[in-house]
């Protein structure tokens, strides 16, 4: 793997740290973040070896789930009462318990009621569960990943969010804009797989007048780790008050621009490289 001049030469160094942290408990996320290795090989060949901690695995949930509503239904609950209780569906209960007895059904308007907004809540709860649990498993289920992965990747994501040259207008210019913080740091990775040193490169955060500039100013710096002096004055966006913006809050940071001094070369070949991925993708050989 290719990187800028020094920036992970005391490898054992780093992967006594690594094995340190997950000894510890981190995720690789957490130790990605805590050594900033943003190279997802380089990060698996430091906890290379290391079980993950038992924090991170799937849980068995459905299994537990299915324990506790056949509990509950030899205790006389009705349908209704375990999938308010557990947040489960009813068929999924219905499959857990058939063989088990019927309970005698009583029930209240008043309690149907309730037990149906306990059961609303309960349901929002598991899915939000679920959701997050198939993030993690997608997650993880990425692995390491090589050179030319990363070599493939980079192309599509600038030819995606990069600005492109115009038969009518020619801007052989390498400009990267984008507000997700995971975007830029897979680009970041990219450009030092490129071996484009750091000083080559320029920095712009671009967010609306009304917006926390000084804020997001410090956290755009510290996620490329770059100081004042690389970064050009803040573009700041006219606050239209006819417009109703969902793109506020304490999380709202803007844009990022990056762009590489000198890159027309650079740009030449990521469209080459992009024209070569069309080429081998839609081949029929």
């Amino acid at each position: 793997m290719a990187h800028s001049p020094g920036k992970y030469a005391d490898f054992e160094t780093l992967r006594e740290q690594a094995i340190t942290l997950r000894r510890a408990g981190h995720s690789l996320r957490q130790i990605r973040d805590e050594l900033k290795i943003y190279n997802n090989d380089i990060l698996n060949q430091l906890v290379k070896g290391e079980p993950p901690p038992e924090w991170t695995k799937r849980p068995r949930a459905k299994d537990d789930l299915r324990a506790r509503a056949r509990e509950l239904r030899l205790q006389g609950w009705t349908y209704d009462q375990i999938e308010a209780e557990l947040g489960c569906s009813r068929s999924s209960v219905s499959l857990w318990v058939r063989d088990l007895p019927k309970p005698e059904r009583r029930r209240t308007p008043e309690g149907a009621a309730a037990i149906a907004r306990k059961g609303w809540e309960e349901k929002l709860r598991i899915r939000d569960e679920e959701r997050q649990r198939t993030k993690e498993e997608a997650e993880r289920s990425v692995g390491g990943m090589s050179t030319r992965e990363l070599f493939l990747l980079g192309v599509g994501l600038y030819w995606a969010e990069g600005t492109k040259d115009k038969p009518y207008d020619r801007r052989e210019n390498v400009i990267f804009v984008n507000s997700d913080p995971g975007m830029i740091r897979v680009f970041l990775a990219w450009l030092d797989l490129l071996k484009v040193e750091r000083e080559r490169l320029r920095f712009t955060v671009m967010i609306h007048e009304n917006a926390d500039v000084g804020g997001a100013e410090r956290y755009w710096a510290d996620l490329v780790d770059a100081d004042a002096s690389m970064f050009n004055k803040t573009t700041l966006k006219k606050h239209n008050p006819k417009t109703v913006r969902k793109n506020t809050g304490d999380g709202y940071r803007g844009c990022l621009v990056i762009k590489v001094l000198k890159g027309a070369d650079l740009y030449r070949r990521i469209e080459g490289w992009w024209c070569g991925i069309v080429g081998a993708a839609t081949s029929t050989d």
